[in-house]
């Protein structure tokens, strides 16, 4: 008994079509078009890093209360306030 295979669109997979894909990619491929585009913008000099932060459930609450008034998001305000407090430190 043969099991039948679709691709992740429903299309069916058939012998021939693994062996038009396999030709394929023996041939070998294009870098360039494969390289993703956009991502996320930088935010500085280079590629950020993630820093992870404990809080307590006040300050968090606190936190996402302030990013939803100035319509920003908790890392934003968390990147200005730890640039002010090393401005003034």
């Amino acid at each position: 008994m043969t099991t039948k295979r679709r691709s992740s669109s429903g299309s069916a997979v058939t012998d021939e079509l693994v062996q038009l894909l396999a030709d394929e990619a023996e041939a070998g491929y294009a870098v360039e078009p494969l390289r993703r585009a956009g991502g996320r913008r930088p935010i500085g000099s280079a590629a950020a890093r993630v820093v992870p932060v404990r809080l307590d459930p006040e300050l968090e609450q606190a936190l996402r209360e302030r990013a939803a008034a100035d319509g920003s998001n908790a890392s934003e305000v968390i990147r200005e306030a730890l640039r002010a407090w090393l401005h003034r430190a």
